[in-house]
C-alpha cells in the first residue's frame, strides 16, 4: 500500500519589499523548525539563494520553481507561510511554474498587538487575502488553516499541518493507485458495478485477475513448503479456531492467502476486491475471508464481492487515519432507535477494526447453502465501542462523475445476538442519510474506520478530486 508515513513538503516563505524582510527570515526558521521537530522533509530555497532568503521576485520565483521541479518526485504537499504580507505574484509564479499538481496549504502568521510599528507589524491577515485571490484566479486548489491567522509555534498550526499532511497522503495515494480485481463479482450482485473509465480519469487503474489463476497458484504449492507452514501458525496465531476446523481446512485457507498475497506483491497492487463467493467455496473449498482480513491488517484492504468502489473508500479512509478500514453492510434496523442500525458482514474485518478477539471458524449463511465443510475462514465478533468515520465512492455512469458520501458516528457496546462480524452503529440523523441513499442510488456496502478522519476526506475529496461530495457528518456536529 501506498501509505507514506514521513512526507516531504515543498516550503515557499513569502516576503514583500515594503516590510520587514527579517520577519521572513525569524518565519522561515521557525516553520523548519517545527517541520523537523514534527518528522517532515522539506524542499526550499537555501537562504542565500534570493536576496532575502523569501520569494519576491519573479527571478526568485523562477529559482523556486526549478528546485520545486527537480523535486516533484518527492515532494507530496507545497506550504505556503507569509510572515509578513507577502508578495502574491511570488507565490503564484512559483506554482505556475513548478506545475506539482500537489495539495497547498497557505498560512499567515499572527500580528501582535504592542508589535504593529513599521520594523514589527506583519500584515499577513491582508496579505492572506491577497495570495488566496491569486489562486483562486489562476484556479489552483489550495487547503485553508483553522484560523485565518496563527502562530507557525502554535498547537493549532501543528494540528492544521497534520490534518493536511493525511490530505496529501489521500491525494498522493490515488494518483496511481492499483486495485486489484480478484475474480468476477457475483451475477447476483449487480450493486458492486462500476466504471474503471471514470476512475481511471483520477489516476486509479483497475487491474484483473481471473480467480482460477489464484487457485491454480494455491493449489501447486507443496504442503511443505516452509512459507506454508508459517502462513498456518500466522493464521492459527491471528484468531481463536474453534476444535471442530479441521487441519486440512487451514492448510487450504493458508495456501489460498500465499497465492492472493503473492500476485498482489507481484502487481504493485495497493487494495482489491475479491470474488468471495461462490467459485472459491465450490471450486477451491474454504472462503477468503481470513487472507482479506491478514491482508487489510497489513495495510492492504480489500473488499467483498469484487467491490471495486467499495475498496477504494476503504484505501482512502486507510490514507485518511493510518489505520485499517473494513467494508460493512448497513444491514438492520436496532429496534425502535432510528439514529441506530447494525452494519455486519461475514466477515473479513481486519482485527484491530474488532478492537477485541475473534473467531475464525465458517460463513454462517452462505455455510447453508455451500456447504460448512467448503466454508472456513470467516472472521466473527462483535466489534469494539468507539468513533468511527464511514465513506463511500460510487461511479454513476449516466452522469459521467464519481459521487460519494462521508460521515462520522460511533460504534455502541450494545448486544445483538448475530453470527459474523457485528457493528451496531449510531449515526445522527441516520434517516436521513439513509433516504439519501436510496434517492441517489448508493449502494449497500460502506468503508468504515475508527476514529475521525471526515474532515480529512471532505478536503481530499472536494478540493482537490472534483468528486460529487454529500457531507453528513456535519448535521451530526450540529445535532
Amino acid at each position: 500500500m501506498a501509505y507514506k508515513q514521513k512526507l516531504t513538503f515543498g516550503i515557499i516563505v513569502a516576503t514583500r519589499n515594503i516590510f520587514n524582510f527579517q520577519l521572513a527570515q525569524e518565519g522561515r526558521n521557525k516553520i523548519l523548525n517545527e517541520l523537523e521537530k514534527m518528522g517532515y522533509d522539506t524542499v526550499i530555497l537555501s537562504a542565500d539563494a534570493t536576496p532575502t532568503g523569501a520569494v519576491e521576485t519573479l527571478q526568485d520565483a523562477h529559482k523556486c520553481a526549478e528546485l520545486f521541479s527537480q523535486n516533484r518526485n518527492i515532494i507530496d504537499g507545497i506550504i505556503i507561510t507569509l510572515p509578513n504580507f507577502g508578495d502574491e505574484l511570488g507565490v503564484i509564479n512559483t506554482l505556475k511554474y513548478a506545475e506539482l499538481k500537489v495539495p497547498i496549504l497557505v498560512h499567515a502568521e499572527d500580528d501582535d498587538n504592542d508589535k504593529v510599528d513599521v520594523k514589527s507589524r506583519r500584515d499577513a491577515f491582508c496579505g492572506k487575502l491577497s495570495v488566496c485571490n491569486n489562486l483562486y484566479q489562476y484556479g489552483i486548489s489550495y487547503t485553508d488553516t483553522t484560523y485565518h491567522t496563527c502562530k507557525v509555534d502554535s498547537i493549532m498550526f501543528r494540528n492544521d499541518i497534520q490534518r493536511f499532511a493525511s490530505v496529501c497522503r489521500v491525494v498522493g495515494g490515488l494518483k496511481h493507485a492499483r486495485i486489484g480485481a480478484i475474480g468476477a463479482r457475483p451475477a447476483a450482485f449487480q450493486t458492486m458495478r462500476s466504471s474503471e473509465k471514470l476512475f481511471q480519469v483520477s489516476g486509479i487503474t483497475v487491474v484483473p485477475v481471473d480467480l482460477s489463476e489464484i487457485i491454480g497458484a494455491a493449489e501447486r504449492l507443496d504442503n511443505q513448503a516452509s512459507e506454508l507452514k508459517t502462513k498456518m501458525v500466522e493464521i492459527k496465531e491471528y484468531g481463536k479456531i474453534p476444535s471442530y476446523i479441521q487441519e486440512n481446512k487451514i492448510t487450504l485457507q493458508a495456501k489460498l492467502g500465499i497465492a492472493i498475497e503473492k500476485w498482489i506483491f507481484e502487481n504493485e497492487i495497493d487494495a482489491a476486491g475479491v470474488q468471495c463467493w461462490s467459485s472459491v467455496q465450490n471450486n477451491y473449498g474454504c472462503a477468503t475471508c481470513v487472507s482479506m482480513s491478514m491482508l487489510g491488517e497489513k495495510m492492504i484492504p480489500c473488499a467483498c464481492e469484487v467491490d471495486i468502489a467499495g475498496v477504494i473508500s476503504m484505501y482512502m479512509l486507510a490514507l485518511a487515519s493510518g489505520k485499517p478500514p473494513a467494508i460493512l453492510d448497513w444491514n438492520n434496523n436496532f429496534g425502535d432507535d432510528r439514529n441506530m442500525c447494525v452494519c455486519t458482514h461475514c466477515s473479513n474485518y481486519p482485527k484491530s477494526f474488532f478492537g477485541d478477539e475473534i473467531e475464525i471458524s465458517n460463513l454462517d449463511v452462505l455455510g447453508t447453502v455451500l456447504g460448512q465443510e467448503n466454508c472456513f475462514g470467516a472472521i466473527k465478533g462483535k466489534v469494539k465501542s468507539g468513533p468511527m468515520t464511514f465513506f463511500r465512492l460510487s461511479t454513476d455512469d449516466t452522469k459521467g462523475i464519481i459521487k460519494s458520501y462521508v460521515g462520522e458516528g460511533e460504534f455502541t457496546d450494545d448486544h445483538y445476538g448475530m453470527d459474523g462480524g457485528i457493528a451496531v452503529t449510531k449515526v445522527n440523523e441516520l434517516q436521513k442519510l439513509l433516504k439519501y441513499m436510496s434517492k441517489n442510488g448508493f449502494e449497500h456496502h460502506v468503508a468504515m474506520v475508527r476514529g475521525n478522519v471526515g474532515d480529512i476526506l471532505e478536503e481530499a475529496v472536494s478540493t482537490y478530486l472534483g468528486w460529487d461530495l454529500y457531507k453528513h457528518y456535519y448535521m451530526a456536529k450540529l445535532k
